[in-house]
């Protein structure tokens, strides 16, 4: 089974069960909303434990989650530095818009240019106020930083793993 990030334990916040969750996910109202079935793998294990959200809320740069059946701090504590985590099934319930795509299907792909040219392979994606930059490392090690916006992005196929980019002026 293929298993996704959706955030992290970092705490538990006061004696009621809540946990203080850092987020990794941009689906946050529909993953940790109420009903939401998530997994919980506790620190250094591999099979996970399935909880079901009771409520959730927004505390500073947190989110504050409690679960089904879990409402003492002794019964959350041992979640403590845990990873929150869907499966692809239920990332098929999301609904993207038109040119978003996950991380995952983006991190690996190859970027060529238009007339065909390797230029790498995305390494990692970098969030910014305006637009994401992705990282693609070339064969010879180097990196380079392309700004995902129409006017250099000009193909994504994620099926062939293949993007194609328009090289601007001092892009690379």
């Amino acid at each position: 089974m293929e298993w996704f990030n959706v955030g992290r334990i970092v705490n538990t916040h006061g004696i009621r069960g809540e946990v203080r969750v850092l987020s990794s996910t941009d689906f946050e109202e529909i993953r940790f909303a109420p009903g939401s079935k998530l997994a919980v793998f506790k620190k250094d294990e591999k099979k996970p434990i399935w909880v079901t959200v009771e409520s959730s809320r927004k505390h500073k740069n947190f989110i504050l989650l409690t679960f089904e059946g879990y409402n003492n701090i002794n019964l959350v504590e041992p979640f403590k530095e845990g990873m929150l985590k869907v499966t692809k099934d239920q990332l098929e319930d999301d609904e993207l818009e038109e040119n978003e795509y996950y991380y995952f299907e983006i991190i690996g792909c190859e970027v060529f240019s238009e007339v065909g040219d390797l230029i790498g392979t995305v390494s990692d994606i970098l969030e910014t106020g305006a637009n994401d930059v992705w990282e693609i490392k070339a064969s010879n090690g180097k990196k380079h930083y392309i700004p995902y916006i129409e006017d250099v992005v000009k193909n994504i196929d994620v099926e062939e793993k293949k993007i194609t980019i328009h090289v601007m002026e001092g892009l690379l």
